[in-house]
C-alpha cells in the first residue's frame, strides 16, 4: 500500500462528520424532550399551562446550560491530559 488509502475523501470525511453532528444533536433533542417531559408533564391536554410551560422552558434551559458545562470539562480534561502525555513523552 501506498498510505493513500488510509485517507478519506476530504469531501467524504466532511460529509460523515456532519451527520454524526445531526445524529448527536438528534440524541440531544431526544433526551431532553423526554427529561423535561417526565418532569414537567402532568396531565397531557389539549394546551399548556404556564406553570406547566414555563417548567419546560425552565427544564430546557438547565438541560443546555448542564450539557454546555460538560462539554467544556471533557475538553479541559482533554487538553490537560495532552499536555501531560506531551511533558511526559520528552
Amino acid at each position: 500500500m501506498d498510505g493513500q488509502g488510509a485517507t478519506a475523501d476530504p469531501q467524504l470525511q466532511h460529509f460523515i462528520e456532519i451527520e454524526s453532528q445531526k445524529q448527536r444533536f438528534q440524541q440531544l433533542v431526544h433526551q431532553m424532550t423526554e427529561v423535561c417531559w417526565e418532569k414537567c408533564m402532568d396531565k397531557p391536554g389539549p394546551k399548556l399551562d404556564s406553570r406547566t410551560e414555563m417548567c419546560f422552558v425552565n427544564c430546557v434551559e438547565r438541560f443546555i446550560d448542564t450539557s454546555q458545562f460538560i462539554l467544556n470539562r471533557l475538553e479541559q480534561t482533554q487538553r490537560s491530559r495532552g499536555s501531560l502525555s506531551e511533558t511526559m513523552s520528552e
